[in-house]
């Protein structure tokens, strides 16, 4: 609380804060209640600092929630292929499996029905793509994209939050991730849902079971938010590396994509005609500056053998254009020139 304020003064810092945000009726008269009780309590001596900032901490993440914000979905299919096709290559039973889902969603927006079909699980190894496809739904949909990672979560309340009563309570990773996209129906990937802690894994299944059963996620309450939020205009993706770790209950609300694997000549055309690219893009090099000869994509592909998914074969593009890269600072090559990657240096340009 800022002492140079009077607490008259501090009272309607609050009250002008939730008064501007477009809060639900309950909750404005809650937190009006808590603020009430909280200026008596200053001017009376018995309130302190921490009460103050307690509060106001609170409304600061009821205010930063999309009680009733959101964005503009594109119900154009058309569009939503186009975006698959750009930034996934092959993946055709994949593609259409998701087609035909967005298909359900677009024809129940438009006619006001309620959503009733299960949530999309990608299933398969890693690097096979099923992080990039999610992020690629909300982007053909234009909606917000947000990903909570459950790999080695321990505990369910780092999606259902903390009490207030804890002195350093805080929200769930569902209640940020809403905050942070400012959007009450952005799309929210649970990535890599098998892979949590064993010895919590009931409880945040159970927790699972609330966010993608519509029956129970209209009103999702978080601990430290006490107030019910509607989720069900969240579209959930998950994904993970296998199904067997994963409780019925769960399953049952799930509709399994499985990820295939791909062959070497899928990788050879993803890693020229869509990760290339984009390393280049993103590194500040010319598109010009490097050739890979072909003799040498099969070294490329497979660094250290068989792999199902392309993290490898991203890993080693990447170490090739850094390495490209510095000898343009170093003015080794001149910033208009080009390296041809070959059998002769592909040593001096990767671990291979």
């Amino acid at each position: 609380m800022d002492s140079a304020l009077s607490v008259d003064a501090q009272i309607k810092k609050l009250e002008d804060k939730i008064n501007s945000a477009k809060l639900p009726k309950e909750l404005l008269e809650k937190i009006s209640s808590m603020i009430a009780i909280l200026n008596i309590s200053l001017k009376a001596g018995t309130g302190s600092f921490v009460n103050y900032e307690s509060i106001e901490n609170y409304i600061d993440w009821i205010t930063a929630l999309p009680f009733e914000i959101e964005t503009a979905d594109i119900m154009d299919l058309s569009k939503v292929k186009v975006t698959l096709d750009k930034n996934h290559y092959g993946l055709e039973t994949v593609k259409n499996t998701i087609l035909e889902y967005l298909s359900s969603l677009i024809l129940a927006m438009k006619t006001n029905t309620e959503v009733r079909a299960p949530i999309l699980c990608l299933v398969g190894l890693v690097g096979t793509g099923k992080t990039t496809l999610a992020y690629s739904i909300a982007e053909a949909m234009g909606r917000k994209f947000e990903r909570i990672p459950f790999g080695g979560m321990g505990d369910s309340l780092s999606l259902r939050g903390q009490s207030r009563s804890f002195s350093d309570a805080e929200p769930g990773q569902i209640i940020k991730k809403l905050a942070h996209a400012k959007s009450r129906n952005c799309v929210i990937l649970l990535d890599e849902i098998d892979r949590v802690n064993e010895a919590a894994r009931a409880d945040i299944m159970g927790v699972l079971i609330e966010l993608l059963d519509t029956e129970q996620n209209r009103a999702f309450t978080d601990h430290y938010i006490d107030y019910p939020f509607d989720l069900s205009h969240v579209l959930f993706v998950a994904t993970a590396n296998n199904t067997t770790s994963l409780s019925t209950a769960v399953l049952d609300r799930l509709e399994i994509i499985q990820m295939p694997s791909y062959s070497d000549e899928e990788k050879k055309i993803i890693g020229k005609d869509y990760i290339l690219p984009k390393i280049i893009e993103v590194s500040g090099l010319g598109v010009g500056n490097i050739a890979i000869a072909e003799s040498i994509w099969p070294l490329i592909i497979r660094p250290l053998g068989y792999d199902s998914g392309i993290r490898s074969l991203e890993r080693t593009l990447e170490t090739i254009v850094r390495r490209v890269a510095r000898l343009i600072v170093e003015g080794k090559l001149d910033s208009n020139g080009q390296m041809i990657i070959n059998g002769e240096n592909i040593r001096e340009f990767t671990a291979i």
